[in-house]
């Protein structure tokens, strides 16, 4: 069921990076992206896939993680993800993606998760780096990184406190607690 994988498709960001994800299955998540709603079909969205070792090292510098958990540097080696998908809008076609990049996104993941993968969408970027390190053309803007793989990592669902806190947190099992406001508030009128 959709709810079901919606609740399973969490931001992970520790993984087993020992398993991998086929080619044949990061283009199906793409293939997921690619069918989905596009603002006036423009369909701008281009995509990179890293699952080789070397590359992903490479790329995995070029990211910052979890920036509420300041003292994590990100996932320690052989924890780091499998694969990456480098989303980015084709301003050949488009200089306005409008929302295309987070309905892609969450196709995306959707479709990992259906497939017992993880992933976590990642906007802190030093996206010239990358840009150089892969080689784009200039008419690619790159807009996120997904890190994909096995999660290796427990991640719960809570209600917010009373004190209204919205970060984040792992606790000393390294359970990552993430607390969601209820519905009654963002629900502000029936009509």
């Amino acid at each position: 069921m959709l709810s079901d994988l919606i609740r399973k498709n969490r931001s992970y960001r520790r993984f087993y990076e020992d398993v991998p994800i086929s080619g044949e299955d990061l283009k199906g998540f793409i293939g997921m992206a690619r069918l989905s709603a596009s603002a006036r079909n423009m369909q701008s969205l281009k995509y990179v896939i890293s699952s080789t070792p070397g590359m992903n090292e490479k790329i995995f510098r070029t990211l910052s993680w979890a920036g509420y958990l300041k003292d994590w540097p990100g996932p320690a080696p052989g924890e780091r993800p499998s694969a990456y998908i480098v989303m980015m809008n084709d301003r050949n076609l488009s200089t306005h993606y409008y929302c295309d990049d987070g309905i892609a996104a969450q196709s995306i993941l959707l479709a990992a998760v259906e497939k017992g993968f993880g992933g976590c969408m990642i906007a802190s970027v030093r996206t010239g780096e990358l840009a150089q390190l892969l080689d784009l053309p200039s008419h690619l803007e790159i807009l996120m990184v997904i890190a994909l793989g096995k999660p290796r990592e427990r991640v719960v669902i809570e209600d917010l406190g009373d004190d209204g806190n919205i970060r984040y947190w792992r606790d000393a099992e390294q359970v990552h607690h993430v607390p969601k406001r209820p519905l009654d508030e963002l629900v502000v009128k029936m009509v």
